[in-house]
């Protein structure tokens, strides 16, 4: 049987204090609920990782892709962009043969091609970061209180729609506005921990360091 999520989307974690619902929902989620959900990233490898990823995910559970993701980062040399491009027809077969990772030749190649974006970005921004840390969305954009309801109701948003075009334009692939705004939530580009979520106030203050 399913377990019923609360109306507010809170369920009481490790500790009792309160969790968003889906952060508590497995071992495995909590601690990327805690640590790295919402936490801001601003290292290139780190965030070239995250949104491979999350193209991985596309049509899957991100449990899926979190329990694989030791396997993706042995498999695609730990996301270093700069050895992911030197990736040939030979690495695409052997991924294609890895039972660790998800064996999905055209998001494989996708991976391997955004490598190579990747590095022109860095060439012409300086940093991955520096380019999406740009994209920051307005203040207008968000609910001024982050509900359940709310979150159900953004799958994407216009910041992420725009970043969505904006990679596509330069030639990434698997970069869609629902991944991309799934790419934001990891990154902490966003801050989408419930209100009354224990770790809400916690990847706040990580966000106003930056």
């Amino acid at each position: 049987m399913a377990t019923k999520v609360p109306r507010n989307g809170l369920a009481p974690g490790p500790d009792q204090r309160p969790r968003c619902f889906w952060g508590v929902s497995t071992p495995d989620y909590v601690d990327y609920h805690d640590r790295e959900w919402g936490f801001p990233v601003v290292e290139d490898r780190r965030l070239f990782e995250k949104l491979c990823l999350e193209g991985f995910q596309a049509g899957l559970s991100w449990l899926t892709i979190l329990r694989k993701r030791e396997a993706f980062r042995a498999g695609f040399a730990n996301f270093e962009p700069a050895a992911v491009a030197k990736f040939g027809a030979r690495d695409v077969q052997r991924l294609l043969r890895d039972a660790g990772i998800v064996r999905h030749r055209g998001k494989i190649e996708s991976t391997i091609n955004n490598a190579k974006r990747a590095l022109e970005l860095i060439e012409e921004h300086g940093s991955i970061s520096t380019y999406v840390w740009g994209f920051l969305p307005p203040a207008k954009e968000r609910p001024r209180v982050m509900t359940r309801a709310a979150l159900q109701n953004m799958p994407s948003t216009p910041t992420s729609l725009r970043l969505s075009k904006e990679l596509k334009r330069r030639g990434w692939s698997f970069v869609g506005p629902t991944t991309l705004y799934a790419f934001m939530q990891a990154m902490g580009m966003v801050n989408d921990h419930l209100e009354g979520c224990a770790i809400r106030p916690l990847a706040e203050a990580a966000r106003r360091t930056l």
